[in-house]
């Protein structure tokens, strides 16, 4: 049985899919691009701004979905443009200092909303 996460301190879906779906101790958690919560707006201020409102939106759904940073298994990071990746990893380093979960970086033609930087995950719920 899966179960199924919505957080109003993260941006709501924007198409048919869930902010996170729980199923046998692990959440799902769908990517997140750099939307404000409040407004629905891209975040100004280029990739670190935006890198670090991804990951508040992921902390906001992981929060909600009974999880944390600290229970991040996996992450997959989806670059604009990979001449971005020592900033990206800047910012993401700060949010998982210690023990940091498994990981993929890839370079997207497009990301939704023609972002610079999405992030997805897996987590156990604690």
């Amino acid at each position: 049985m899966k179960q199924i996460v919505s957080t109003t301190a993260a941006p709501k879906a924007i198409g048919p899919y869930s902010q996170a779906v729980i199923h046998n101790g692990l959440a799902y958690l769908s990517g997140q691009i750099p939307l404000h919560p409040d407004t629905g707006q891209i975040v100004e201020g280029g990739v670190a701004v935006q890198a670090e409102q991804v990951l508040l939106n992921l902390r906001a759904v992981l929060e909600a979905a009974g999880s944390s940073l600290g229970g991040v298994l996996k992450t997959t990071i989806y670059l604009r443009d990979m001449s971005h990746f020592a900033v990206v990893n800047e910012v993401y380093g700060r949010f998982f200092a210690e023990n940091p979960p498994a990981r993929a970086t890839i370079q997207a033609a497009r990301l939704p909303r023609d972002v610079e930087v999405e992030i997805d995950c897996i987590a156990v719920v604690h």
